[in-house]
């Protein structure tokens, strides 16, 4: 009984981690991606987010997204407010699910490239419907002005924060699990 609580300490030690490195990367690394659509900014706190997924399971990584969702929401995220919060929760929660999903079924570099790919794929989809409710009805912003800018904007900033949050999970993940592994988290 004693193992599993010291295993459990160490997960929970490592999840705060997590959390803490991505609120720091969120907030140190911000850069817009589109020239056209400046506001849209990229962060790389969804990084360790995706890694504590891979890491520990699709619970954990909603867990450890909900702290960094909400710190966000109330530093530099605040302007947009509760829609911000839930549209990042929205978007990053369905990454993780599919991705950590996926890489639970197939636990090999092979799931953690398809996981990434397929959540990669379904947060910008989700993006679509997310910004012409949440943007149009609680932001104010006509719902023209938001389907103008799917195609220019919207849509390519989405998929390069994915890709990006992708590829930089990817070359993490692998060194970190087995460094984790040696450390028995």
């Amino acid at each position: 009984m004693e193992k599993k609580s010291q295993m459990n300490i160490r997960r929970l030690t490592v999840s705060a981690m997590l959390a803490a490195l991505a609120i720091v990367m969120m907030m140190v690394v911000r850069f817009p991606l589109i020239p056209a659509a400046p506001f849209l900014e990229y962060d790389m706190g969804d990084v360790p987010v995706l890694i504590g997924t891979f890491m520990f399971g699709v619970p954990s990584g909603l867990l450890i997204l909900l702290v960094v969702s909400l710190i966000q929401a109330l530093t530099v995220s605040a302007a947009s407010g509760w829609v911000g919060f839930v549209m990042h929760f929205a978007a990053s929660g369905l990454f993780l699910i599919a991705a950590g999903l996926i890489y639970k079924k197939i636990p090999s570099v092979k799931g953690v490239v398809l996981g990434l790919v397929c959540g990669s794929v379904v947060m910008v989809a989700a993006m679509i419907p997310l910004n012409l409710i949440f943007t149009v009805y609680f932001l104010g912003t006509p719902r023209q002005a938001v389907t103008d800018m799917l195609i220019p904007a919207i849509i390519p900033f989405n998929a390069l924060k994915a890709i990006i949050n992708s590829v930089g999970s990817f070359i993490l993940y692998i060194p970190l699990k087995k460094a984790l592994k040696s450390i028995k988290v």
